[in-house]
This record gives C-alpha cells, structure tokens and sequence, in this order.
C-alpha cells in the first residue's frame, strides 16, 4: 500500500500532472514508433517497386527523423513514465511489477530487438542488398508491435483485471476483457499516427510533385485504418465491464469534456488527411501538418484520459484504489485509523493540538495522488471552497458513495475531521469560530376576547403544517412553492355543541405583513373550512424576518354580515434551510435565513455536474426550473416525469450519503428545527419531554430507505444506487424497514399514545406510519368530528408549546378559550365548548384526565 511508501510532495502540481504530461507524450511517440515501421517498409516497398529513388531518399531521411523521435526520445519519456509512476504511485508500479516480470522481462527483449533492427535499417540503409534490408524493416515492425502486444495486456488490466482478481493467474490478468479490442483499436490508432508524423517530413520535400506524392501516401496512413481505428473503437467500448463504463458515459464529472473532445477531433482528422491529400500551396499544408500532428496529440490525450478515467476509483480496478489503499484493507484501515497503520507519519494519534498537522498528513496521503493545491490539474481549492468544516467532513464521509469515482475516505472519524479541519482552515485559512445563532427579539401578542359566560362560539384554527419551507430562489429554481394550509372549525356552544357547517362565510387576514387575505373553503369529508396554497413568506412588515406571521380568521353569518367569532393563530413559513453549509454562500436575508445567488447556483451546478443536466444554462436564461416538475409528489398533484425519484426520495436518499450516523444532527442541518437554528421549527411540547426529530421519524438513514424502497418497489434504479451505501441505524437490516410514500405514511400519534395514554417508550416504533393521507394527524378527527389539530395545535408544534419569537405565539386558541397554552378541554375544560360539565369522554379515550406535561 501507499501507506507503506514516503510521500512525494508535489502539491503544485499534483500527481495527475507528470504523470500526464510524461505519459501522454511518449504513448503519443511509442505508437508512432510501432506505426512508423509499417510505414518505413511500405514507403521502401514502394519506392523500389517504381525504382524512384527520390522516394528512397526521402525513406532514409524520414528514417533518421524517425530514429531520433522513437529510440532517443522515446526512450528518455519512458524511463521518465518508470520514475513518475514509482514514485507517485510505488504500490501499483510494485503490483505491476511483481505480477508481470515475466511479461516485462519479454516486453524488454522485444525492445532490445527493436533497438538492434533500427540501428540496422538505418545504417545500413544503402549498404544492405534491398530484400534484407525490407526483411529487417519488417524485423522492425514485427518487435515494436510485439511491444506493443506485451504492454497492451499489462496497461488493460489496470482496467479490466477480469478473473485475475479470483485466480491471481498471469494469463487471466493480460488476456484482460479488453485486451483484444484495445490491441487492435491501438494498432489502427498506430498507423494512423504513422501518416501523421510522415506529413511533417514529407511536406518539407521541394520538389512540388514528390511533396505531393509522398503526401498522398501519407494520408493513406491516415485514412484508410481510420474506419476500422472507430470499430474497434466500438468494440473496446462494448467491451468494457458495467461499472467502468457507467463512470465513463454517466457518472464522472471530468470525462465528458474529453469524450467531447475526442469525438469533435475523430472527423477534424480525417478531413484534415483529405485536404493534405489534396493539390494545395505548401503555404496551406505546411501549418496543416503541424496542426494535425498537435490535434493527433490530443487524440491521444483524450483517448489516454478517458481510459484512465474509466479506472476510478481504482488504480487497479476493483483492487488498488487511487490512493493506494487496496480495496480489501479499506475496512481495516477505517477501523484501526490511516495514521495508525502508516509508517512514514510524525502523527500516530490525533488531538486537539496536533489535528491540522495531522490532517495534513492524511492530505498528502489521501489527495495529492490525484489534486494538485493551486495547480493546473484537479486543483483542490476551487472544488472545496464553499465548505465550511461540517460540509467539508459530509463530503469526505460521502466519498466514494455516489461519487463514485473517488474512493471512499480511508480512515476512522477523528481523521475525518482532522483533514476536514486542515483543507478548510488550513488550506484555505477560514477562521475557526463557529457561527453564531441571532436571537429574535420576542414579539408581544394577545390572544382574542372570548367570555364563557355569554359568547355563543368556539372557533378553532390551526395550520396544516407545524412549520412549511420555502426556498427563496424562484431566480434560479423552485424547490418548494409558497403554500400554507389552514383549517378551521366553529362550533356552537351548548349542551350538546354543533360543528357550524353552512350559513357562514370564513375569511382570513394576514395581520403582521402586507395584507393578504382570502375565504376557507368547507370541505364536506373534512367537516371543517380550508383555505389551500395560501402564498405566505417570511419576509416584510417588523420584524424584516418573521417565520410565524400572525393570520386572523373571522367567521361571519351569510345573511345578516354579523361577526360571529374571531381567532388568530400563526401561519408558519421559513425560508431557513442550511443549503449553505455544503454549498457554499452565505445567508440571503439578513446573516441568518435564505439561500444566496452563490448557495442556489452551486445546487444547480452539483446537480447538472452528477446527473448532466442543464438546469444551470436554463436558470440563466430565465428559464428557472422547478424541481417538482421532474422530481413530482403524487400526493401534492405533482406527477413529474416518470424516471425520476420524487423529491423526498430524492434529497433524502442523496443526502443520507454524505450525513450518515449524525443522529438529529442531520435533520438541523438541513431542516431549521433544532437548537442551534434561528426558526427553531420544532416548538411543541415534545421538545419540552425531551424527543427530537429522529424519536418519530427515525434516523436520516431509515428515513431515506423507506422512502427509496417504495420508489424501487415502482421500477425506479436510481433508488437502488442510493440505498446502496446507507445502512440502518436502528435496526440491524434493510429488510426490517417497510416501504413508504412521502406525505402519506408519517408517524401516527396512536402507535406512541396507547388508547391515547402516555407513551411507554420516546421513540416512534419503526414502521409504524399511518396507512393513507386521510389518516394523518393534520386532517385526522376525533369521534365527534373536531380535528386533532383543533384541540392539539399544529403538527411539531403540540400544545403547549414554546416559541422564541414569542413565547406563547402558537398557544393563542388555547390562550383565548381556557386562559392557559394546554390543548383544548384539557384538565377537564369541557366548558370550553359544552355549557355543561362532562362525564364521558367524548372525542377520544383519557380527554378527561388531567394534564401531565405542565410548563
């Protein structure tokens, strides 16, 4: 492993960087020298079969120039290729070497033949009888492509290794999957380059018809193996295994612009060889020639890059990752620590002394392999600039995961977090202070007038949501529209109260903000008024940022216009989400809600740069997308399109990767619910007992399953590529988590509340949702037909329950009604609605215990 091997420190330019530059160059060249020996032979073919000795002359002259290129400089960049590779990657070139010395030590004989049959065909150009000397051309042609025979087989199992991996058999590693198809696209490619580089000698000729002639031979070279160079191509392609070839053609962010480059060059060469062949100026094709010799160098670059690229993670696909850690160690080294099991390190441990120090060493094991600090090549700091510490370490745990073209982080937490601490405030200097949380200044409200003794109504309202989230950038995308529901209902007091359900007219008012105001609609399989989508934002009126507006509900009778009850309640609306933390940016409003241009644009980015989209292009062309329009909800009438995974399956599945065994962690740091938000979302007595998020919803990781299991049980694979690396939490299985559908089969307060008692336990029982969408407790009824969330206020807002832009803002119904923030009717209130005291229990068993959860 690396981890046995010093580190060479090249963190300008990387280790992509001469590995590139070295390898690119001499492949480029060593194809030419097998290439160029077919074409030295055919040319001295055809110059003696037509008894020119013009063209005999130019042959010995192109072999002098071939000589210098292949055998001096040729040989320099491939010592140059064995010292870059040993020393930036010492175990694969140690892995290659040991399984295939005896491939090496024949490759080395070839060579030496090809050495010892140029000298020859050159020196001895004019002094050997014509058949001999083509007989030791051939001899020529015959090693450099037994060369290239040998290399080929070695240079395809770094990618394809195929049953070596199982047998460890020599003949299994270099009779590869892809061997046949890259030796023969690689012969082809070989000739090709042949015609390439005769141009530039040919072209220099000054006889205006032997320049023509010769020009015309060499675009033979060109042309004619082209097609076959294409099928062949095909072939390899064909031939390549599943998983390299979706990192190819689906999933790497960095090939596409070389498969772009590589198809636009495919045509330019060919028509490039038909225009050399053509009668044109020699002021025309001699910078044509030059041209097509730098477009066949970055045909080879392009070619080498993708291939190269196909092999992420691995070095050694499926055995040696890129960073040298062999895949069946990875578990071991997560478990015993990188630092731990490393020779070459001055930190064995880490502490809070010594964490950026030892990050840097687990930097320089782990990265500069393939990014370059600064440099030209995979730089570092522009990919991790918009993380802060948390985002950074999210990143790294979901290394390897869906991105994976990495390799997964090889290391326990506490290294984790050290190489995190080192690329953000060592790298790039960011302070290490947290960010501290603002603290609204609490605003004063009052509940409406309400006298028992002679008020005929009770009217009860709460919102459909405990807190709905809006993301504040319809410039760029719509994550989630403006939309709050309410609901209502009013009752007429007695001894027997009556549900009002016609002969009234429902409005709302928006109190605190710009007005908005609108009429609740009765619905009949509700028995209760709603107002749907009312559009609500945080934003205006005082203070600047308000997420729990007050809305004033009025009820009036139809004929006469009478006011006949009134209540306020909060419409809850943030536009609080913590995008920011992974995806750079800042606040948008005010240091402490919204999303800014630079949060909402690298959303778009990360998004087009996985899936290959170009939903970044749309937004800036004023054509912003809104997620549901391909990520749909089929409970909120959003259908989307048919391949995608709806929105929850799909934020919750993607990000449960980087955020995994977090705990509640993972749900503030997105969702503006915990402690350490500004909205502080969940406000309700549960929070008060001590629960938080995951005790009804589970870990994010159980979340996410349930939700991907039923978007896979609908024929969608992207779910099972998301499910692939998220492992329970709770449980020990995935097969103990039951499918789901978002908005559909939330937790239901019963599987807690036994027959409406205490709860034995403050965890939600896994798998326990509510069946469908008419049994959630935002639409649920009691058995008389009163709401849950009449009496028992908005979901994560329980009453009571405590907020901090004002201690008792939600509790105003309660407040109103029995001068206390308790549920409705509680500690026996039945007088709230009844004129009479009550002895059954009415609505739901145990409403006529006293309350236990006192404030």
């Amino acid at each position: 492993m690396q981890l046995h091997y010093p580190v060479w420190l090249l963190e300008f330019f990387g280790g992509g960087f001469p590995i590139a530059v070295m390898a690119v160059v001499h492949v480029y060249v060593a194809h030419f020298a097998v290439g160029g020996g077919l074409f030295l032979v055919l040319t001295e073919a055809m110059a003696r079969r037509q008894n020119a000795p013009e063209i005999l002359a130019y042959t010995k002259r192109h072999a002098r120039f071939f000589l210098l290129l292949s055998m001096v400089f040729g040989a320099i960049t491939g010592v140059g290729i064995w010292f870059t590779i040993s020393l930036l990657q010492p175990a694969a070139t140690s892995k290659l070497i040991h399984t295939f010395v005896f491939g090496w030590a024949t490759e080395w004989v070839f060579f030496l033949g090809e050495i010892v049959a140029l000298f020859i065909y050159y020196y001895a150009f004019e002094k050997m009888e014509a058949r001999r000397h083509l007989t030791v051309g051939w001899i020529y042609f015959i090693f450099g492509w037994l060369s290239l025979f040998v290399i080929n087989g070695i240079i395809c199992f770094m990618l394809t290794p195929g049953d070596w991996l199982n047998t460890n058999n020599f003949w299994d590693g270099f009779f590869n999957p892809t061997f046949w198809p890259a030796l023969f696209f690689r012969t082809f490619l070989a000739v090709i380059f042949a015609g390439l580089f005769g141009f530039i000698t040919a072209i220099f000729e000054k006889n205006t018809n032997l320049r023509q002639k010769l020009t015309r031979h060499c675009a033979r070279f060109l042309l004619i193996p082209f097609g076959f160079m294409l099928l062949c191509g095909w072939w390899y392609i064909s031939a390549l295994p599943e998983a390299p070839a979706a990192i190819i053609f689906l999933r790497s962010p960095e090939i596409p612009p070389y498969l772009r480059t590589f198809l636009i060059i495919s045509p330019l060469l060919f028509v490039g060889g038909i225009i050399m062949a053509l009668r044109l100026p020699v002021a025309i094709k001699k910078p044509l020639a030059f041209l097509l010799l730098v477009i066949g160098l970055m045909y080879m670059g392009a070619f080498e890059w993708i291939r190269e690229g196909g092999r992420r993670p691995y070095i050694i696909y499926d055995y040696m990752y890129s960073n040298s850690v062999l895949k069946s160690t990875q578990a071991s080294v997560q478990k015993k620590g990188l630092l731990a099991v490393s020779r070459f390190v001055k930190n064995k441990t880490i502490n809070a002394k010594n964490q950026l120090e030892a990050g840097q060493e687990i930097y320089r094991f782990l990265c500069i392999g393939c990014h370059s600090t600064g440099g030209i090549i995979n730089d570092i700091l522009p990919r991790t600039q918009k993380f802060t510490r948390i985002g950074m370490e999210a990143m790294l745990d979901g290394m390897g995961k869906l991105n994976d073209y990495m390799p997964p982080f090889s290391g326990n937490l506490a290294e984790r977090q050290a190489l995190a601490a080192y690329i953000v405030n060592g790298l790039h200097q960011k302070p290490k202070k947290a960010e501290t949380i603002a603290r609204p200044k609490p605003l004063v409200v009052k509940p409406q007038p309400f006298d028992s003794r002679k008020d005929p109504y009770v009217f009860l309202a709460a919102s459909g949501k405990g807190m709905h989230f809006v993301a504040d950038t319809n410039r760029h995308f719509s994550l989630s529209t403006p939309g709050v529901n309410f609901y209502a209902q009013l009752i007429r007091r007695g001894e027997t109260p009556e549900i009002v359900m016609d002969g009234v007219r429902l409005v709302y008012h928006l109190v605190e903000k710009p007005i908005i105001s609108g009429r609740l609609e009765f619905d009949q399989n509700l028995g209760a008024f709603v107002a749907k989508e009312v559009p609500l934002t945080p934003y205006g009126g005082k203070p600047g940022f308000n997420p729990y507006p007050l809305m004033r509900i009025e009820a009036m009778d139809v004929e006469s216009g009478q006011m006949l009850a009134t209540t306020t309640i909060v419409a809850p609306v943030s536009t609080e989400m913590g995008c920011k933390t992974c995806h750079g940016g800042s606040w948008g409003v005010a240091e402490r809600t919204g999303l800014n241009e630079n949060t909402a644009q690298d959303i778009l980015a990360v998004h087009d740069r996985i899936n290959r989209t170009n939903l970044g292009k749309m937004a800036a062309t004023g054509q912003a997308p809104a997620c549901q329009s391909c990520h749909g909800i089929k409970h909120q009438d959003q259908p989307g399109k048919k391949n995608p995974l709806n929105l929850s399956a799909a934020i919750h599945g993607f990000h449960a990767n980087y955020l995994t065994n977090r705990g509640v962690d993972a749900c503030s740091l997105c969702h503006p619910m915990g402690a350490k938000t500004f909205t502080k979302g969940f406000r309700g007595i549960h929070v008060e007992v001590g629960l938080d998020c995951t005790s009804c919803h589970g870990a994010l990781e159980e979340h996410a399953i349930s939700l991907l299991k039923a978007e896979h049980k609908n024929g969608k694979q992207a779910a099972a590529r998301l499910m692939g690396h998220l492992k329970p939490r709770i449980v020990e299985s995935l097969k103990q988590i039951s499918a789901r559908a978002p908005w559909v089969n939330l937790p239901d307060c019963l599987n807690c509340h036994l027959d409406f008692n205490q709860p034995e336990t403050d965890q939600h029982p896994l798998d326990t949702w509510s069946k469908s969408d008419n049994l959630l407790y935002r639409v649920r009824t009691a058995d008389a037909g009163i709401m849950c969330i009449a009496c028992h206020g908005a979901p994560h807002a329980i009453y009571p329950a405590i907020n901090i832009f004002g201690r008792n803002r939600d509790n105003l119904p309660p407040l109103q009604y029995q001068q206390n923030p308790y549920p409705i009717a509680a500690d026996r209130s039945c007088r709230v609605c009844h004129t009479i005291d009550m002895e059954e229990e009415i609505h739901h068993p145990n409403m006529l215990a006293m309350f236990r959860n006192r404030q």
